[in-house]
Order: structure tokens, then C-alpha cells, then sequence
């Protein structure tokens, strides 16, 4: 992510709002089938050594144009691994790159997405992660023009 903090200053900013009380929860994403994920334990492992205390994940998708460019990074950096990619994302998401069904676009499904799953949720529980993080409450809301005037 171009100027994004490392991953020790992300660490850090965990660690200083959950000490300041401000309840924290990391998003391991994207996790990339055959390149990144298995680097998922280590992350929940950090992340709840450094104060979260939720957490969640979403497999890679390449709607449109960014397939192109995520194809082309891949030749470029990982030309030993790019078939591999690919294919398992193919194979997540019905044969294509990007399935934007609500509940498939971030999960994927089939063999690889059903591994990649249940990696990340074993480390979440024994790391002593949740699921979620707090539940929010919609009481206080209020529909536009329902606001009492200023003057």
C-alpha cells in the first residue's frame, strides 16, 4: 500500500490505542492464495501480542483493470508463483477473478477459500481473537431533518 505505515508502526498504533483502552481489531487483507497466506498466523499472532482483541480477513479480488495490473506485478515479481496465483483465485471464485456477489466477493469459495478460512479462523481463536468487534448501537441516530434547529 503506497504510503502506508510498516508493519511495526502499525503494531505500534495497535498497541498505543488498546493501552489507552480504545478496543482495536486488525483486517488481514488482501490475503493472496499461494503468496501471502500463510503468513496469516504470524499477523494475528503480532496483532494480539500488541493489544487487538478482533479480527478479520478478505481474500484478494480483481474486478475490471486491476486484473491487468495485479497479473503484470505478478510476472514481474513472482514469475515462479503466478500461475499458482492465478489459479487459485480462479479457483475462488468460480473460474474467474472476481465474483461480486454480496457474501462470495470477499471469502471466495471451493477448496483454496475453504483453506485459507479455516487457517485464519484457528489462529484467530488461539490467539484469543473474536470475531467481531464491538456492537454498535443505531439509538441515537437520527433521520435527516429530524435534527433539532441550531437557530
Amino acid at each position: 500500500e503506497p504510503r502506508a505505515g510498516s508493519p511495526r508502526r502499525r503494531l505500534e498504533a495497535i498497541r498505543a490505542l488498546a493501552d489507552a483502552g480504545v478496543p482495536v481489531g486488525v483486517m488481514v487483507a488482501p490475503i493472496v492464495p499461494g503468496l501471502t497466506d500463510h503468513e496469516m498466523p504470524a499477523i494475528l499472532e503480532a496483532a494480539a501480542d500488541a493489544g487487538a482483541s478482533f479480527a478479520g480477513f478478505t481474500v484478494l479480488r480483481l474486478p475490471g483493470a486491476v486484473e491487468g495490473l495485479f497479473d503484470d506485478w505478478l510476472e514481474r515479481w513472482y514469475p515462479d508463483r503466478r500461475k499458482k496465483v492465478m489459479s487459485r483465485l480462479r479457483d475462488a471464485f468460480g473460474g474467474k477473478l472476481n465474483d461480486p456477489r454480496f457474501g462470495h466477493r470477499m471469502r471466495g469459495q471451493g477448496v483454496f477459500a475453504d483453506q485459507i478460512a479455516g487457517l485464519f479462523h484457528a489462529a484467530r481463536r488461539k490467539h484469543g481473537l473474536a470475531r467481531r468487534g464491538l456492537e454498535l448501537s443505531t439509538a441515537a441516530f437520527r433521520k435527516p431533518g429530524q435534527q433539532t434547529r441550531l437557530f
